[in-house]
Parts: structure tokens; sequence; C-alpha cells
């Protein structure tokens, strides 16, 4: 962490999606969040997300959005791509001379969309508040890629952050501000650009997550709007299946205006659950817009995913 002007800022948050690198870091002055500094690169037409130009592409971004002074250190945190990541909820097993992770590869090995040994992985298991587990697994040559990336960029990744972790913790620090939001159960959803990720959360602890490869490029549709409310209800579905007695209470949109409010409602009412848009990026303090990276007038972009990497 650092100390400066009194403030403490935040390592970067770091969000490598496919369609976009947003990097972001906030600062917290006492009477709330305020940015230090930002930055978003669109991933070429012609680059395909993982590959070797991918690479380089995100290589040279990072250099030129760091390279500025506007950032304050080289602590990083950064996430894998949704896409890259399985997200599973599992029943906490019993497991004998404590090999829990060893017990709960076992139990998803068969639901990886990639090769499933142990070795060649890394799992984080994030206990929920009952006995569940919710489980992110990644190949492991994809976080070495990740590392690579930042290490020839001349930046310390303190950690690998998991994007469930990063929406519900967006989500604590700028949006649960009554002493009952502590306890009550919500449903967050992030729009990008080609998909939209989904948080079911108690405070910043997350309960269910799921990856839903529908986004605000796609929602022009009205089909593929009715697409996203039955994925969005499977999950909850799924979701009520562990916790039959726990209601979730309101809906929060956490892409803000990246998708169109329309939309917004259309998915609220088809849930029929009460709803509200949550923009993170109003929520600021910026004393000058210009030289923090974000354009308020251009709305069509979520920082909620780098600004929770940035508070973790």
């Amino acid at each position: 962490m650092f100390q400066f002007l009194k403030k403490r800022a935040y390592p970067i948050g770091v969000d490598m999606g496919d369609d976009s690198l947003r990097l972001a870091q906030l600062t917290n002055g006492g009477k709330g969040m305020s940015i230090v500094a930002s930055s978003r690169a669109d991933r070429p037409a012609d680059v395909k997300p993982g590959s070797a130009d991918w690479q380089r592409w995100a290589l040279e971004a990072i250099r030129l959005a760091t390279a500025n002074g506007r950032f304050h250190g080289k602590e990083v945190v950064a996430a894998i791509p949704a896409r890259e990541v399985h997200v599973e909820l599992v029943r906490m097993p019993k497991a004998a001379d404590g090999k829990v992770e060893d017990a709960i590869f076992s139990k998803i090995r068969q639901n990886l969309p990639f090769e499933p040994v142990r070795k060649n992985t890394m799992m984080q298991c994030i206990p929920t508040d009952q006995d569940n587990v919710l489980v992110t697994v990644t190949e492991r040559k994809i976080i070495e890629r990740h590392l690579a990336i930042f290490e020839r960029a001349h930046l310390n990744i303190t950690s690998i952050g998991v994007w469930p972790m990063a929406l519900a913790n967006c989500y604590a620090k700028f949006f649960c501000r009554r002493r009952t939001d502590t306890e009550t159960v919500v449903m967050l959803l992030n729009i990008e650009t080609n998909s939209s990720n989904l948080v079911i959360c108690r405070h910043e602890n997350p309960l269910f997550a799921s990856c839903i490869p529908i986004g605000s490029q796609q929602l022009a549709d009205e089909n593929m709007v009715t697409r996203l409310v039955l994925e969005l209800t499977a999950s909850r579905r799924r979701f009520a299946s562990t916790r039959r007695h726990t209601q979730i209470e309101r809906l929060i949109f956490l892409s803000g205006p990246a998708a169109d409010v329309e939309t917004y409602t259309t998915i609220a009412k088809q849930l029929e659950i009460q709803a509200q848009i949550g923009d993170c990026v109003a929520a600021l303090e910026m004393a000058d817009p210009d030289c923090c990276g974000i354009d308020r007038r251009n709305g069509n972009v979520s920082w909620a995913t780098a600004f929770g990497l940035s508070l973790s």
C-alpha cells in the first residue's frame, strides 16, 4: 500500500477481459473513494483473445497506460478473463488427512472445460456461509501467461484476483451504506460487451457466480434479452436449490450505464425482482476527470471489476 497526501492508495486493479483491458487505481481520502488514475484499451478486431498477438497487445497497452506517471507505484491486483475461469458451487466434502482441496477437485473435474489434471490447474476455494464452497479453477499455463505479461511490464503483481470476489467487493464498498445491507442477499449483474457476469452475494461474500456468454452487443435483439433472462432464472434456481430459505432481495446492475436502461428494466420485470443501477463511477469523487482517464459522458464501459480488484 502507499501513503501520499494523507490518502491511502490501493493497488492498480487490472481487468483483462476478452474485449478490452481496463486499469484503475482508487484511493480513500476519508470522505469517500476517489480515483487516482485509470486507462482503457480495446482489443483490436484482428487479435484473437489469448493468442501470442493478444499477449503482445496486452503488454504494450499496459506499458502505455502506466508510462504517464499518473498511476502510483507498481503494485497490481489482476484478474483472469471470466471466459478462462471455471466457477462452480459445490457442497463441502468430507476429506481424510485434511486433503479437502483434492476432494473438491475430484467432485468438479468432470465439469472442467479443459484437461482435468490437478497439477496443471490452479484452484481457489471461497467458503460461503453454509456448507458450500464456491470454486474457481484456471489452467496453470493461463496464469503463467498473465504473470509473464506483468513481469515484462515491470509491475509487481501482488495477487491474481477472481472476478466474483472483485464484483462483490465493488458492491460492498460502494453500495452497502445501510446497516441492513451487510445481511441482505443480492444479485449482481455486470454486463460486458459480449458476456454478462452474475454474482449472488451477501455483502462482500460471494455465494454463487456464473458467466453468461451474452453481452450488450447481443442485447439489441429482444430474443437475446429473453435468453439472458432464462440464464439468470436458471442460475437463481441453482442457487435456491442450495439455500431453500434464502431470499434474494434485489438485483443490482453493476455495469451502470454500460447497457441500455430499457434493457435493464425489461430484465428486472421478467425476473420479477426489485432492481437498481449501480453506477460505481458516479459514486466516485472526481476532482479532475481529464487527468483520471474516465469520461463520464461515455458511460458504455463497466469499471466494476477493475474497481473491485483495486479495492482488494
